[in-house]
């Protein structure tokens, strides 16, 4: 996955740096003073370096935890998300990273505990009310669980926490040591999808659709608490039918009672993200459909927007509650 390891001086003695290290043997390891010397340099080409990114190992300091935006939401008042880790391993061509970062190498921050710790101190603040935090919003949750145990870690840590609940974001099929472990069922592993056709166009080097589907059909089965995240919802000629397509090879392959949440919203982005992916791929037709700008976003006008969410939530009602959905307006 990785041929180069860069460890910033902060993290060098770390226990989870030294277990990462163990699994670099042959590979190039190079010790920097802060990850921001390599990640954040203007002049760097976020395609060219995509095709073979690095990790580099850091401490995350500042805040950990933020709030989540109101419309990130799947049934708690208290909302926060939280970013272990910077980039993703796949290469989803709508990804806001690609507009938001200079580089495509992927930051591991390994203080864990330091997350936790913040994690307890937000939990106690709200006394007994459910807080939902979110992971995977800078990077997939459960993609490199084999090399960086942070799902194991968390779920682990987090289980006497009474009122913390946790959404591991992902399109990864890294779920084996999940499935070893007994399930936390305040734990919700959120699988995103879109049609296959999409997907197949858009979503590079993500897992099947058909093999994300037997990971939560058996998570399902083990007992584990599995979301559906429909978005973005992205716009073609026949939508409708790719999503009604989508959504029952879905519903078929899972129990729609033991489904979590579902939630659902279509592209949009800050112009400013917007442009640099455009600079990166101008030959993407995804960026030359329906879009406009307005109010520093980009996104599908307001008709065609509402129609698409419109359709996606009829679609869904036609095998789940509504207290299962979620769409995202905002």
């Amino acid at each position: 996955m990785f041929d180069t390891l860069y460890i910033e001086e902060a993290v060098r003695e770390h226990p989870r740096t030294k277990s990462i290290i163990k699994r670099f043997a042959g590979r190039q390891v190079i010790e920097c003073r802060h990850y921001g010397e390599l990640f954040n340099p203007k002049g760097q080409n976020f395609r060219l370096q995509k095709s073979s990114p690095a990790l580099i190992l850091a401490n995350k300091t500042g805040e950990l935890i933020l709030p989540a935006p109101s419309a990130y939401a799947i049934g708690a008042k208290h909302n926060y998300y939280f970013s272990h880790m910077l980039n993703c391993v796949y290469d989803c061509r709508y990804c806001f990273l690609q507009g938001m970062y200079r580089s495509a190498h992927t930051v591991l921050f390994v203080n864990y505990e330091d997350f936790l710790g913040d994690i307890r101190r937000i939990s106690r603040q709200h006394d007994n009310e459910p807080v939902h935090f979110f992971s995977g919003y800078d990077g997939d949750s459960l993609a490199m669980e084999p090399l960086s145990g942070f799902a194991d870690f968390f779920i682990s840590e987090m289980r006497d926490i009474p009122n913390a609940w946790l959404e591991l974001r992902t399109k990864s099929t890294q779920t084996r040591q999940l499935l070893k472990t007994t399930p936390w069922p305040q734990t919700v592993v959120a699988c995103s999808f879109t049609p296959e056709s999409i997907s197949m166009a858009l979503e590079h080097k993500v897992p099947r659709l058909e093999q994300r589907l037997d990971v939560l059909h058996k998570l399902q089965q083990a007992g584990w608490q599995v979301g559906l995240r429909l978005d973005p919802l992205i716009y073609t000629d026949n939508y409708e039918s790719a999503y009604r397509e989508v959504i029952e090879r879905i519903m078929q392959k899972l129990d729609t009672e033991k489904i979590h949440s579902v939630s659902f919203g279509a592209f949009r982005m800050p112009q400013g993200f917007f442009n640099n992916m455009v600079k990166l791929y101008p030959q993407e037709k995804l960026f030359a459909g329906p879009m406009e700008q307005d109010g520093g976003m980009v996104s599908y006008p307001a008709d065609l927007e509402q129609a698409m969410r419109s359709t996606c939530e009829s679609l869904l009602l036609e095998h789940l509650h509504d207290r299962q959905l979620f769409p995202c307006t905002g």
